[in-house]
């Protein structure tokens, strides 16, 4: 089993950046892969690529269109607003329906071509927003299917499926890339990069975690 060398999903947001430089600081070789779902801000993915040139990470783009024809919702549709806040019932209107069950698979397929077992994902438990395929129970499950499915050894890892944003901010700062966080990711649903839009859901979650972080890890 292959351990020196790690598979990225990344998005070029707050999370899957944070863990892009965790997996460089443990792994001898890291590659990124990113999906071109035809998502509404597209600029995600030259944040992605970018960060990845500037720090000379191998960075790969699937095509997986196919997604945005399947599961239309607020990321994905110009006409579709993002909603401001979660719905008392149900997923809100910024869950993919399938995504990190596909975005997984297809990485998968591409971690065993080139002879790696590690996958490394930014899902949370503690800040999963409702969606339902960020839990660890989905991760631990589709772990054993990939392994079943292609008779092959991978190991999902998720930096930061126990921790909340302020602890993620902190993860970033211990690694020496808070800034490259704070100033080259694109987290907002509105395609903002750095600070964002301050009203969508993610913009709300990823400055409340900031703030917190400021006043619980930098003012002592």
């Amino acid at each position: 089993m292959n351990k020196e060398k790690a598979v990225v999903v990344f998005s070029g947001g707050q999370d899957s950046t944070t863990c892009l430089f965790w997996a460089k600081e443990r792994f001898k070789e890291i590659i990124a892969v990113s999906f071109d779902y035809n998502q509404k801000h597209i600029l995600e993915l030259e944040c992605a690529k970018n960060i990845c040139k500037k720090h000379g990470i191998e960075h790969h783009t699937l095509d997986l269109g196919l997604l945005n024809q399947l599961a239309p919702n607020s990321l994905t549709r110009q006409d579709i607003k993002v909603d401001k806040d979660a719905p008392a019932v149900g997923t809100p209107n910024t869950f993919v329906d399938g995504r990190n069950l596909l975005f997984l698979s297809f990485v998968a397929v591409f971690a065993k071509q080139r002879g790696a077992n590690v996958i490394v994902t930014g899902v949370s438990q503690s800040d999963f927003s409702g969606y339902p395929d960020c839990r660890d129970v989905f991760i631990k499950s589709l772990n054993v299917t990939l392994n079943l499915a292609m008779d092959y050894q991978f190991e999902i890892l998720t930096p930061l499926m126990w921790i909340n944003k302020a602890e993620t901010w902190k993860m970033a700062n211990d690694l020496g890339v808070l800034d490259i966080i704070k100033n080259e990711t694109l987290t907002c649903y509105n395609g903002i990069i750095g600070g964002g839009c301050g009203e969508c859901p993610s913009c709300k979650l990823r400055k409340k975690g900031y703030l917190e972080f400021k006043e619980t890890y930098l003012t002592k």
